[in-house]
């Protein structure tokens, strides 16, 4: 479902263009941090939130850090559990948005690597 927890996914550091919520942003009024938006808007951000699912069994936690293909730090895990639907670990993370697009983002937990979808 992708709900933000308020504390962990968002919060008042993170923009609503950030935070993948561009939907419910009203960006023809004028309201406090609407310059922020709109410069956001016109030239990009530098990260954003993504919902994530584990192909192996595990569960993310808040904190954990994501990783591309070269063990190179791009993101964290902001809310993770498990899904009794799904029987494998969900979560919310920002990640670098370089590797949106990309299947080759891994978590790290206990010292392992594990592929995200």
């Amino acid at each position: 479902m992708g709900y933000c927890l308020y504390g962990n996914d968002i919060n008042e550091d993170i923009s609503p263009i950030e935070a993948n919520l561009r939907w419910i942003t009203k960006t023809e009024t004028n309201f406090i941090g609407s310059n922020i938006i709109e410069e956001q808007i016109k030239s990009g951000i530098r990260k954003k939130l993504i919902g994530f699912k584990l192909i192996q069994k595990s569960i993310p936690r808040n904190g954990y850090e994501i990783y591309n293909l070269e063990k190179e730090l791009i993101g964290s895990v902001t809310s993770g559990t498990f899904s009794p639907i799904l029987k494998i670990g969900i979560g919310l993370a920002y990640v670098d948005v370089n590797y949106l697009d990309t299947e080759n983002i891994y978590i790290k937990i206990r010292d392992k690597f594990i592929r995200l979808q």
